[in-house]
């Protein structure tokens, strides 16, 4: 017989499947060799307290053959010959999955990206941490892969009501990461092991008959009768196609003025704007795992993680996007405009710990700051409520840009230095690559994100004893937490309202925020327009 249990062992314990086998038999009241074998359903730290413990939900195997878990098998047919064509505009999580969610339903797709394929890619970033040389179409943000591929990859998402979280995981799984991201409670692949997975589903997809053109920007898009008969790319290709499935990414601000251009609704949508915070790893794992600092976490624990949030006069400040282990990147995607972001290898073993801080901004607060503090380029153009959110980014993102002197320098400040409004006179070891010019921070970032910032730091130094220290470095500024323009869609159909074969999705349509949600998203659209196909024949 098969029996799911549960059990909580030791980080030690857990680790070794002959104790594991032992604890089961006991959990089931029988002799351990009527135990032949386990499946793991679910694995999870529990650090509440002060001895650390792993949770187990386990499928036993009781006197029967066992058989290791299996994942689907995942055919993707022949489409070349298929009547039905759709365009997907980049190669992101969104893109891709959508494309191989069309491949299943018969469907054609024909993926845009206006960046490099992702060993390409490559080439790009090591210029912009080397030499501070911004390519803007292939980036950290732009490329193959979007904006997950070398930015960590972690695939938690609290979106359980968007899609089968399960299928999208197996799928990773299929094309190469590790089985243990299907139980694991919180999974993460890491930046190191992402390409060789992107690079493996971009060629199942042209294996199965669909096309991926890179190097492709979209600058227009030919409207006729209310229908996107052709995309127009800035080698002056068009394509064609039934149907346009736009996952742009969360940074595509040229989309957005396209759109706008084109008569085509968009509207704004609140988002987060803050701060990347640091710590040393050590520290971290200290607090999280009630261990002294010298003694170190232990062979069995991973490095630690946190989440924090609070809430400052009815304003949200949380922790966003966590890298333990990880590293703080320069992830601009335009020039004389600077966003940092954190990603993670594999095994999260390089010695700092590093997480966006992040405040809520709402409509009325980007207002406010664009109108009394607009740049230039805003001053040629009306700023309208649709656009005033992306206003607002980029006005702190220049701002950050010129006070760090240039090059992707980043202003920085030391955590308790940051709190009291006071400029560092050092600034701690850290792990951005093109470096950081000490500053009050109070210069870059509006007051009312720094007033937000300075008691959540407070708080949060309550909550985890030993977090609010001058060892902590605070990078400016972590601006693209998500998209700050949502493109509307009938919540029925998902197509655009004013044009019906047009499919917004992704992080920079406004329906996702991660690499799980937004692969979710694009296979949800995907179905949808395999919906319509299958009613017109």
């Amino acid at each position: 017989m098969q029996q799911e249990i549960l059990l909580q062992l030791s980080p030690k314990d857990a680790a070794d499947a002959a104790t594991i086998n032992l604890a089961v038999a006991k959990e089931l009241a029988v002799h351990p060799k009527k135990i032949t074998g386990y499946q793991i359903l679910k694995k999870s730290i529990d650090a509440r307290k002060q001895e650390i413990k792993i949770n187990l939900k386990l499928n036993a195997f009781v006197d029967e053959p066992f058989h290791e878990f299996t994942l689907p098998n995942f055919a993707f047919p022949d489409v070349r010959k298929s009547p039905h064509r759709t365009i997907i505009i980049g190669a992101g999580p969104a893109g891709l999955f959508a494309a191989l969610e069309l491949i299943q339903l018969g469907i054609k797709p024909i993926l845009i990206e206006r960046g490099k394929n992702v060993r390409e890619r490559r080439r790009d970033l090591a210029e912009l941490n080397r030499e501070g040389v911004l390519n803007e179409d292939s980036n950290y943000c732009f490329g193959e892969g979007g904006a997950g591929t070398y930015s960590d990859g972690k695939l938690y998402t609290r979106s359980n009501k968007r899609g089968n979280i399960d299928k999208i995981l197996q799928l990773f799984v299929h094309f190469g990461a590790d089985p243990s991201i299907v139980y694991t409670a919180h999974p993460h692949i890491g930046t190191n092991k992402l390409p060789g997975i992107i690079q493996a589903i971009r060629e199942q997809i042209i294996a199965a008959g669909g096309e991926v053109h890179f190097n492709q920007r979209v600058n227009d898009f030919i409207i006729q009768n209310n229908l996107i008969t052709a995309v127009q790319t800035s080698t002056g290709e068009k394509f064609e196609a039934e149907n346009v499935l736009l996952a742009t990414g969360h940074s595509a601000k040229d989309i957005f003025f396209l759109l706008d251009k084109k008569n085509i609704l968009i509207e704004a949508k609140p988002f987060a704007f803050g701060v990347r915070i640091e710590h040393p790893q050590q520290l971290i794992d200290s607090i999280q795992y009630h261990c002294p600092v010298w003694q170190g976490r232990g062979a069995f624990l991973p490095p630690a993680a946190y989440q924090l949030v609070e809430q400052v006069q009815q304003r949200g400040v949380f922790s966003f996007c966590m890298c333990p282990g990880g590293i703080i990147a320069t992830a601009s995607t335009s020039q004389n405009e600077l966003v940092v972001n954190g990603w993670s290898p594999s095994k999260r073993n390089n010695p700092f710990a590093n997480s966006g801080m992040v405040v809520q901004v709402e409509l009325k607060d980007a207002m406010k700051e664009t109108r009394d503090k607009g740049q230039r380029r805003w001053e040629t153009q009306q700023v309208n409520d649709k656009m005033t959110l992306l206003a607002f980014q980029e006005m702190v993102e220049r701002k950050a840009f010129a006070s760090g002197g240039g090059k992707f320098v980043a202003p920085a400040q030391r955590m308790t230095d940051f709190v009291n409004g006071k400029t560092s006179n050092s600034l701690p070891d850290n792990s951005y690559i093109r470096g950081v010019h000490s500053i009050d921070l109070q210069e870059v970032l509006p007051d009312f994100i720094t007033t937000t910032l300075r008691e959540g730091f407070k708080s949060f130094g309550k909550k985890m004893k030993g977090y609010f220290t001058e060892e902590a470095i605070i990078v400016a500024p972590e601006s693209r937490t998500s998209s700050p323009v949502r493109i509307p869609r009938d919540e029925e159909k998902l197509h655009h309202p004013q044009l019906i074969n047009f499919y917004p999705c992704g992080e920079g349509a406004g329906y996702a925020g991660g690499i799980v949600s937004a692969a979710m998203d694009g296979t949800r659209v995907a179905k949808m327009i395999g919906a319509v196909h299958h009613k017109i024949g």
